[in-house]
């Protein structure tokens, strides 16, 4: 049975506001649209404390936070994660791997010397505003904008798509991640 339903900003998500109402689309299943706002709400404070962590603690620091974020956040347990960062380019465009979204997060691999760190560029704030919310069994997929602002106040804008999938504990685990920068059209 199809359920259909719209989130708006009453849900009180804190840092993940939404700007508009989120159609969110439920075919059955324990996963709730709340869930998979916490679980992105998650996401945008660990990226702003990996960033702290590594403004006050160095980058051993962060790498060692970034490295147990990732173990608890992403299903890298379940198998390879469709994971496709903002800033990753040819010939490693893809992270499949834990190694692989370290590097991108925290940069200072050897394997991925193209990093320079993403989550280390002094984040302050992540919101996100999801254009929708389908979720059937144990999945979920989001897609929408996520707005980062950092230290010197300036916002970043990506377009995200995540996937998450229920673990064996009953944890949303992120499968899916592909994010890029939104199109601009050109003026003629």
């Amino acid at each position: 049975m199809l359920k259909k339903i719209l989130l708006g900003t009453a849900l009180g998500l804190g840092a993940a506001s939404l700007a508009q109402a989120t159609e969110v689309t439920h075919l059955g299943g324990d996963i709730t649209p709340e869930q998979v706002k916490q679980a992105q709400q998650a996401w945008g404070e660990a990226l702003v404390a990996i960033a702290t962590t590594y403004e006050n603690d160095g980058i051993d620091a962060a790498r060692e936070l970034a490295s147990t974020i990732i173990d608890e956040a992403y299903g890298y347990e379940m198998g390879p994660v469709l994971f496709k960062p903002t800033l990753a380019s040819e010939p490693k465009t893809f992270r499949t791997t834990a190694d692989g979204a370290l590097a991108y997060f925290v940069g200072h691999s050897d394997e991925f010397a193209e990093d320079s760190g993403f989550a280390l560029k002094g984040w302050q704030a992540v919101e996100i505003d999801n254009a929708a919310i389908f979720i059937s069994g144990d999945t979920a997929l989001t897609m929408g904008h996520v707005a980062m602002t950092d230290s010197d106040g300036n916002v970043t804008t990506v377009d995200k798509t995540w996937g998450y999938q229920l673990d064996d504990e009953g944890n949303l685990r992120i499968v899916l991640h592909h994010s890029s920068l939104p199109y601009q059209q050109e003026e003629s």
